[in-house]
């Protein structure tokens, strides 16, 4: 490898509209990792470009950096993500997004009513979650949180 094949961090923060301590955090989670050079300053390969662009928009999906880790910690030799690579790591984070949309709209198909946290302080309590029904299923707003309450 060349010394031409390495990129400071401010060189890596240029190229991916990152803060230098934003790549520190990633490098310090394992994400990316730096050689150091006789000075004592991170170098980086050119591919974490794409490994942390790959981050961010991971991020961006919602994903936790411990989630993000799993899945480049599945690529050999920490290598970028390949096309091949991101569509079947895209599967499994479509079934993730797909989830949580469902979450998200279930939510917000239900913010208007009761949330079934078993208060019975609200006139519409005796339709949601009549004689605290819901307090058999645990605590917190069990109906937001995806308990259904209707007789089986």
């Amino acid at each position: 490898m060349r010394a031409t094949d390495l990129l400071s961090i401010g060189d890596i923060a240029k190229r991916t509209g990152l803060s230098v301590s934003a790549i520190r955090f990633y490098e310090e989670k394992g994400l990316i990792e730096s050689e150091r050079n006789r000075g004592g300053q991170r170098r980086f390969l050119r591919r974490d470009i794409r490994r942390l662009s790959f981050v961010l928009i991971a991020q961006k999906f919602g994903f936790t950096i411990g989630d993000i880790k799993k899945h480049l910690d599945t690529l050999p030799n920490g290598r970028t993500p390949t096309k091949a690579d991101w569509a079947k790591m895209s599967q499994t984070f479509r079934q993730d997004l797909n989830r949580q949309i469902d979450e998200l709209t279930r939510l917000r198909d239900k913010l208007d009513g009761c949330i079934g946290c078993g208060c019975l302080s609200l006139q519409s309590c005796a339709l949601y979650n009549p004689a605290d029904a819901a307090n058999v299923l645990g605590d917190g707003p069990r109906v937001l949180l995806g308990d259904d309450l209707a007789p089986k």
